[in-house]
């Protein structure tokens, strides 16, 4: 499995109460986005999320593991508490549904989305395949143009997509960053090679042929 990554930003998310259960709404991945990760932009182009691994999502908040998760999707079924829909503008969060009668911890988070304390989401997720733009430059361009899966979506205190400064972002995601360019670096580098020294057999050959 690929290494996977998280990724934060800001997103409309909307809280409503049915019947003694707090309902989170809203949209935590957007196709054709520019963002700024510091080291590179990044965007997730339309249709990446098509054959995505979307069977067993947890919700949790700042991506605590060591918590109980407040929400889960097993396949978008009958017994999930949560479901969303990937679309043509990305995911679609259709129903967080958060037991704030019963459960503490959904309840806060329940108060602070009401309030606009929160506002941002997180996702963890796999890349399966991307491209580079201008990698000769000082800060190229990533196209995540298909996710292998999405394990966890995290309501976050600090989303870190909102602006460029990248000490709100986890030191693992600034690692994973910094991996992706450097492989795309290197394999830029040898398709240069190899294309160089294609080009030189090539003037080799002519100059024997032409010599001859």
């Amino acid at each position: 499995m690929n290494k996977l990554e998280r990724r934060a930003y800001s997103f409309d998310v909307r809280a409503s109460e049915e019947n003694g259960v707090g309902i989170l709404t809203g949209r935590p991945i957007v196709y054709d986005s520019l963002t700024d990760l510091g080291y590179f932009d990044e965007m997730i182009d339309k249709g990446a999320l098509d054959g995505a691994d979307l069977k067993d999502v947890r919700f949790l908040v700042n991506h605590d593991t060591s918590m109980i998760p407040l929400a889960r999707s097993r396949r978008n079924n009958e017994n999930s508490t949560m479901h969303f829909t990937a679309d043509s503008e990305g995911l679609s969060l259709d129903w967080v549904k958060l037991d704030i009668e019963n459960n503490a911890d959904a309840r806060a988070l329940y108060s602070a989305v009401s309030r606009g304390d929160i506002s941002g989401m997180s996702f963890m997720f796999s890349v399966e395949e991307d491209a580079w733009e201008n990698l000769d430059t000082d800060h190229p361009t990533r196209h995540i143009t298909k996710i292998g899966s999405i394990v966890e979506l995290s309501a976050v205190t600090f989303p870190a997509y909102q602006d460029t400064e990248i000490n709100a972002r986890s030191k693992e995601a600034l690692d994973s960053a910094r991996s992706s360019l450097e492989k795309a670096r290197q394999l830029s580098v040898r398709s240069v090679d190899t294309d160089t020294s294609k080009q030189l057999e090539l003037l080799k050959l002519k100059t024997i042929i032409i010599g001859g």
